[in-house]
C-alpha cells in the first residue's frame, strides 16, 4: 500500500514539491553560511519525494546550533513552507481519495518548520519491526 500511495503522491505532488526544495538548496549552498540549510532542504525534498513509510524523528546529538538554525530558518522560510504544506493538505482532504495526501503534506509540516537537528528514517527503523 505504501508503494501505491507513494506513487500517487510522486505523480500528483511529490515531484514538484521536491523540485522546489532541491533548488531552494542549491541556492542555500550558493552562499557558504547557508549550506546546513541547503543540506536541510536537500534533506525534505527526499523526504517530500517519498513519503509513505518515512518519518522524522530527532537527530541525537543535535544541539544549540540546530536550535539557533531553527530560529533563523522559521523566521526565513519555515513559516511560509508548513503554510504552504497546511493550505495543500486542506485542500487535497477536500475528496476522499486525496485525504492520504493531505495527511502527508501534514506529517510534512514539522520537518518544514524546524529541519535542523532532525533525521528521516523508515517508520520500522523508528518504531520498530513489528
Amino acid at each position: 500500500m505504501r508503494t501505491i500511495l507513494n506513487l500517487i503522491w510522486l505523480v500528483l505532488a511529490g515531484f514538484w514539491l521536491a523540485v522546489g526544495y532541491v533548488i531552494a538548496g542549491l541556492i542555500c549552498c550558493v552562499l557558504i553560511i547557508t549550506i546546513p540549510f541547503g543540506i536541510a532542504s536537500f534533506r525534505i525534498a527526499g523526504y517530500a519525494l517519498w513519503p509513505f513509510g518515512r518519518t522524522m524523528v530527532d537527530k541525537p546529538g543535535a544541539g544549540a546550533a540546530s536550535v539557533i538554525g531553527n530560529v533563523i530558518w522559521v523566521i526565513v522560510a519555515g513559516w511560509w513552507l508548513a503554510l504552504g504544506h497546511l493550505v495543500t493538505g486542506i485542500a487535497l482532504c477536500v475528496s476522499i481519495i486525496g485525504i492520504p495526501l493531505g495527511l502527508a503534506n501534514f506529517k510534512l509540516i514539522p520537518i518544514s518548520l524546524l529541519p535542523l537537528g532532525k533525521e528521516i528514517v523508515s517508520t520500522d527503523e523508528a518504531f520498530g519491526a513489528r
